[in-house]
């Protein structure tokens, strides 16, 4: 258990069995906040052998319930609801004197998200990636929104990874699977590409916000979605079922956009000298965020400075170590990423920098450009050539260009204000 409880308060929260990435208890938070009915919400981190002795915790009043348990749990409940009864799996147990009684949030979850997405699924052929909990409830809200065929791909049987070919047809594609989760960042279950027809990727993770399979999605130019509003709008209905508070359906999307900034890492780039660092700054003491450093972090690795490691390494040395930071760095949510001058110089680092960030290009005039310390800055018209050649790389990585030509403090609010 990560949450203490006081003697006789009631107890709720998530089980499972990895959960050290769960966005669950700031949800539960928001949503007693938005609500009538506040409750404080746990993560309880279980073995399948230790289900039994949680569940008869005295003040336990209610769960959600995550892989791997999503079935295990249906043993010991007592009463069972339709929805569990179709899709075979729970993710939701409410406990009222003594009993146990299991639901299934995540069908009303998935189709807020397909809703969400704009993808229209009526009439399409659907291939869903995994067969466990999550899967069945999606396999259930895809017929029921007029799927014309949903097919289920599992490691085994008729329809599994080694015969994709016979589904090249397909129109949707859902996963359900952990690949590509935290901490397995940018990993894929397939590769979209073999699918020509398609018209929308929909993946169940949520950290990161944008998983390898949606970031081909992404370049490929079809309509993508990842699992926040999912997560977000099957936490309100577990918060319904433990509460009998209604909430309006308004407050998903209010919570999912809270969550995305809250988490969202903001990456600064741009011309060595250009205030990145400084920037940096500022923008922690204003929002309490970590700063990531990535020429720090290399210089901590190698125990070399940056000027050090270009003079007895060379460039391209230098690079590989900046690529391996970035790859982690990556992985963080909610941390100020300030990336050396030529980080956008391998295109190998945007998906890892995008995947959970938003890219602000810190753009200053060059003769404003500090050249202490840099060793690719070695005169005026060096840095001018540098930013000519390296202008369309910052513009073409970014997604919002920043004038740094007034105060630091006013670069830094206008950052926020546009997260």
């Amino acid at each position: 258990m990560t949450t203490s409880f006081e003697p006789g308060e009631k107890i709720y929260g998530l089980l499972g069995r990895k959960l050290s990435h769960s966005y669950s208890p700031q949800i539960h938070e928001k949503l007693g906040t938005y609500g009538k009915k506040h409750y404080k919400y746990g993560l309880f981190e279980c073995e399948p052998e230790d289900i039994g002795l949680l569940l008869k915790t005295e003040n336990l009043c209610g769960l959600n319930v995550t892989i791997p348990y999503k079935q295990t749990v249906l043993a010991f409940c007592d009463d069972i609801s339709p929805e569990v009864l179709t899709i075979g799996a729970a993710n939701t147990l409410v406990i009222r004197d003594g009993k146990i009684a299991a639901y299934n949030t995540d069908y009303t979850g998935f189709k807020y998200m397909v809703y969400a997405s704009g993808i229209n699924v009526k009439g399409k052929k659907v291939l869903v990636l995994g067969s466990g909990g999550a899967s069945k409830a999606v396999v259930c809200a895809l017929n029921d929104l007029g799927a014309r065929e949903v097919i289920v791909i599992s490691r085994n049987g008729g329809n599994s990874y080694d015969n994709l070919h016979l589904h090249s047809n397909t129109d949707i594609i859902v996963n359900t699977t952990p690949v590509g989760m935290y901490p397995n960042n940018l990993e894929k279950p397939l590769d979209i590409r073999a699918f020509p027809h398609l018209s929308g990727v929909l993946d169940l993770i949520y950290n990161p916000d944008l998983t390898g399979l949606l970031l081909d999605a992404e370049q490929l130019g079809i309509p993508h979605l990842g699992g926040l509003h999912m997560l977000v709008a099957q936490a309100k209905a577990a918060y319904e079922l433990f509460t009998d508070d209604k909430l309006d359906d308004s407050v998903t999307n209010k919570i999912v956009n809270e969550l995305r900034r809250e988490s969202m890492n903001i990456v600064l780039i741009g011309m060595p000298g250009c205030g990145k660092s400084t920037i940096a700054k500022k923008l922690s003491e204003l929002s309490g965020r970590e700063i990531i450093d990535t020429d720090s972090v290399i210089e901590k690795k190698t125990r070399m400075s940056i000027p050090e490691i270009f003079r007895k390494q060379g460039e391209l040395p230098f690079r590989t170590y900046e690529h391996e930071v970035i790859l982690e760095a990556g992985k963080s949510s909610g941390k100020i990423l300030a990336l050396g001058g030529g980080a956008i110089l391998n295109p190998d680092n945007y998906p890892s920098l995008h995947q959970n960030g938003r890219i602000f290009f810190i753009h200053r005039e060059t003769e404003l450009l500090a050249t202490d310390g840099r060793p690719l800055s070695k005169s005026p018209e060096a840095l001018k050539e540098m930013q000519k050649i390296r202008l369309p790389f910052y513009q073409e990585f970014c997604d919002i260009e920043i004038q740094n030509d007034g105060t630091i403090e006013e670069a830094a609010r206008e950052i926020l204000n546009k997260l």
